[in-house]
């Protein structure tokens, strides 16, 4: 540049500028700007595709740019899942024996092997051996079963161990279910390094490892947070989706409402646009097909649980239906206040300082607990299938032990009446409920990946089994009723207890969720169920209702609440007359807000500011609004302009003007018109609360203006709306921030 000459104003759209426009961690984003941006990028590329054959090409490209960063989401996502599934399913048969043909059979697929395995013994075979086996040489007697027991708890706490160990140790942020900081991120909030390799690549081995230990917790929850990190990882290789935060949430969102929450369209964003449902739809068949190929389940299924029921419910069990509604209401009521507690105790006293002593004392405890019973020893997945397995004639279950009469085959003989072994396996459920419905409030929130879905169902599908043969038994003894007649005969079966699993599976999910809808629908998934969608709704419903006498909260949001994230939940509704003034800062005895003018102050003035915005008005006498500016971007252009422009010092003038007026004897202005927000949102002074609420919700806002006879008064941002409506609630103002 000349030194005779005039200065070049540097203009940062014009001239862009690295770092302008992105945002601090632990702040929340501008989806309206990030929008604009995509809508300015967009209307770039087709302007100048009229123009060039590759600039067409290039439009083509970003157009296909989407659906090829979902098909690559879809099988990264896929084989990650199918490939946790199947280690952990390995890993939790490793605390039993070990295959001699291949330690790396599970054991079932160990037994698939043998030559020697028969139906009726189709779980022994002698390729498989025991840790009693192994080390005695026999699996019967006492002391055979104290080696088991020894090894059960060895491998228990070496499995908890390394999960704890390799969270804290490498990726902080690859404990928990994960859900709860997804829907806060998804809402626009930034948490660098949330969704990143090393959380990835962390989470999946302490998932199969925490799941191995045995400890009462699941891994669909925190497979939504590995989903999430395959879509933020591959985004990177997409410049309009790495450069966007908007775009880029709009990858995550997809796989989020396939894996966790399909239906329930508003609860998971602020902004959701119609392609993203069409996404959703492709991601769920590159999903599909991903874990077809894998097949993790052994059963060429697609779903879980798979039942196949082949008697009708009947009307009359609607209400032992409804009875499991209540039961899962009020269950999920009463975990969402015990863990809440426990977890409150955890952040606010030494125990949240011991993270590794708690996770290994925890599973000690589950592992020594469980071993005895034969259902708590399993694991969350094989307990669920046992349960809502449907009895037939060649069935070795205890849960299907019933008296079988010589003459079973003739028409007129009941065969429905329980036998000794049911009598031991109701016992033992009964045992088994009261242990998983303990164990998983302490369990649930510690410093490994945890889920809630399989333990919940858990719960409920223990009950829904008890209530089930409980209803199944009331019917053998009494046919001639007035309630059975008619129905229930005796040729035939007429009461399924595994379909009362199922419905008390998705009862206490429901209540621990508050999923309505989108429930029913994972069931259908899970199960491939669809016959009894009346019983499943009936529940679900039920569930909740009782739930939200007691809170509105779901366990998701309560974590939400818990750590402070400024998440405005859709759901709850503003029930107050506040005004907007009631709310914005500054107050009445407060210090007057931080404004910068559009003319008149100076470079050194601007970088002595604190605050993360600025409103920009005309003078400090009028408050006239002109604009926003955020210190970032503030700062970032005013050290590139020292780098790129001779003669800006401290002293030189910043201005937010069109035109730089000739100030004689002066150093050279900054110009920053460019980096300002020309039209932010604003509502007035006597606006109600319950309208501004619903603004930020539907447009995702980070702050609004508030003004009088359009001179500013105020400004009110999410933590701020957070904060009035935990005082209105009569709680800690101050607990909503985030730490």
């Amino acid at each position: 540049m000349n030194g005779n000459g005039p200065s070049r104003l540097v203009d940062p759209l014009e001239d862009p500028l690295p770092g302008v426009g992105t945002y601090e961690d632990f702040n929340t984003i501008d989806w309206v700007r990030e929008k604009s941006k995509d809508r300015d990028r967009h209307r770039e590329i087709t302007n100048k595709s009229r123009q060039s054959t590759m600039a067409l090409l290039r439009r083509i490209s970003d157009a296909f740019s989407g659906w090829l960063l979902m098909l690559l989401v879809g099988l990264m996502a896929g084989a990650v899942a199918g490939g946790i599934d199947i280690s952990a399913h390995w890993m939790t048969d490793m605390k039993g024996g070990v295959c001699l043909q291949g330690f790396w059979f599970n054991h079932e697929h160990c037994c698939w092997l043998s030559n020697e395995t028969t139906f009726q013994e189709r779980d022994r075979c002698p390729q498989w051996k025991s840790w009693a086996e192994l080390i005695t040489g026999t699996s019967e007697g006492a002391f055979a079963y104290v080696v088991n027991y020894m090894m059960y708890i060895f491998w228990a706490l070496i499995f908890s161990f390394l999960a704890v160990i390799l969270v804290r140790a490498f990726a902080p942020y690859a404990c928990g279910s994960g859900i709860p900081e997804i829907k806060t991120i998804l809402s626009g909030f930034i948490i660098r390094g949330y969704l990143g390799k090393w959380t990835l690549i962390i989470k999946t081995i302490t998932l199969v490892l925490a799941v191995s230990s045995g400890l009462s917790l699941g891994k669909e929850g925190p497979l939504v947070h590995v989903a999430c990190c395959c879509a933020n990882i591959l985004c990177h290789l997409f410049t309009k989706y790495c450069k966007n935060e908007s775009k880029r949430r709009e990858v995550s969102r997809v796989y989020f409402l396939y894996l966790c929450v399909h239906l329930s369209l508003l609860q998971v964003s602020y902004y959701f646009p119609l392609k993203t449902l069409w996404r959703s739809f492709f991601a769920a068949l590159v999903a599909a097909f991903t874990l077809r190929s894998i097949n993790p389940f052994g059963n060429s299924r697609l779903v879980l649980f798979y039942v196949e029921f082949h008697t009708p419910w009947h009307l009359i069990e609607l209400a032992p239906f409804i009875l499991l509604g209540i039961f899962g209401g009020l269950w999920g009521a009463l975990f969402i206040k015990a863990n809440i507690a426990w977890c409150r105790k955890r952040k606010t006293t030494r125990l949240g300082h011991y993270p590794i002593i708690e996770v290994l004392v925890v599973a000690m405890l589950t592992a020594v607990l469980a071993y005895p019973n034969s259902y708590t020893r399993m694991s969350g997945s094989e307990l669920i299938s046992e349960l809502f397995n449907d009895c037939s004639m060649l069935d070795s279950s205890q849960l299907c032990s019933y008296k079988q009469q010589a003459n079973m085959s003739e028409p007129g003989v009941d065969n429905s009446l329980a036998g000794p072994g049911l009598h031991t396996a109701l016992w033992q459920l009964a045992l088994a409920l009261v242990f998983k419905m303990m164990i998983t409030v302490i369990t649930f929130g510690m410093k490994v990946p945890s889920g809630l879905f399989i333990p919940s169902m858990a719960v409920g599908a223990i009950a829904g089994r008890l209530l089930g043969i409980g209803m199944e038994q009331l019917a053998h003894h009494n046919r001639d009723s007035v309630i059975f007649k008619g129905w229930c005969s005796a040729e035939a079966e007429c009461i399924m207890p595994g379909l009362y699993a199922m419905v008390g599976a998705a009862a206490c999910l429901g209540g621990v969720t508050r999923m309505t809808v989108s429930l029913v629908v994972i069931m259908f998934e899970l199960t491939g169920g669809l016959e009894y969608i009346v019983p499943l709704m009936a529940a679900t419903m039920t569930s909740k209702w009782v739930a939200d006498a007691f809170g509105r909260e779901g366990i998701y949001e309560a974590h939400i609440r818990l750590n402070g994230y400024p998440f405005l939940e859709p759901k709850e509704e503003f029930e107050h007359s506040s005004l907007a003034v009631d709310v914005m800062r500054p107050r009445r005895n407060d210090p007057a807000l931080a404004v910068l003018t559009q003319e008149g102050m100076t470079v050194g003035e601007v970088e002595s500011t604190h605050y993360s915005g600025f409103p920009v008005v005309v003078s400090s006498e009028s408050q006239r609004l002109v604009g926003f500016v955020l210190r970032r971007d503030l700062l970032i252009s005013i050290d590139n302009a020292r780098k790129r422009q001779d003669g800006i010092v401290s002293a030189s003038q910043v201005l937010f003007t069109e035109h730089a007026p000739s100030l004689p004897d002066a150093p050279p202005p900054l110009r920053l018109r460019c980096i300002m927000d020309l039209s932010p949102f604003t509502v007035t002074d006597h606006t109600p609360m319950d309208i501004t609420v619903d603004i930020f919700r539907k447009l995702g806002l980070r702050q609004c203006l508030v003004t009088h006879n359009g001179r500013l008064l105020g400004i009110i941002t999410k933590k701020d709306i957070l904060k009035h409506m935990a005082q209105m609630a009569n709680r800690d103002p101050d607990s909503i921030l985030f730490n």
